[in-house]
């Protein structure tokens, strides 16, 4: 599995190694996957990784024994979104490294999928507000009419 996840385009690769980096302090990475095998060690990560959001999960594709499609999926352009008990999406729509275009075509996609996946019993305005936000920063509002155009 770890030969796929290289040929696959994964920036690391591991198992003992990388859990003592992470439990050690370092997090320089966006995702983490894992093979079902390999839980019962990251399950031990649970306190670092869970509250960045970065736990490998199964429902939300991160555990798996096709490692080299998950690494393929990711790096092709899939986000994950995840809404908390408030209705409130957490994600993430790029870097800062990328350009104006690049968010805007991320940004245009997650309204695409958030508004595909309302559910029919959902009546009345889907998008209440929205507001896009940096890591360390304020947020800045987006009408919630417009975003729900763009997809």
């Amino acid at each position: 599995k770890a030969r796929e996840a290289t040929e696959a385009g994964a920036d690391y690769v591991g198992a003992d190694d990388l859990v003592k980096r992470i439990q050690e302090g370092w997090l320089d990475f966006d995702v983490a996957l894992a093979t079902p095998d390999m839980m019962g060690q990251v399950g031990r990560l649970g306190k670092i990784l869970g509250p960045r959001g970065l736990m490998p999960n199964p429902r939300a594709g991160s555990v798996t024994f096709d490692i080299g499609r998950a690494v393929k999926d990711i790096q092709g352009g899939r986000i994950e979104y995840r809404v908390d008990k408030t209705g409130i999406i957490h994600t993430n729509i790029g870097k800062a490294s990328y350009s104006e275009a690049q968010l805007k075509d991320n940004f245009v996609a997650l309204m695409d999928a958030v508004v595909r996946a309302k559910p029919s019993s959902a009546k009345g305005q889907y998008l209440r507000s929205v507001y896009l936000s940096p890591t360390m920063g304020p947020s800045v509002p987006v009408d919630p009419v417009a975003a729900g155009r763009m997809s």
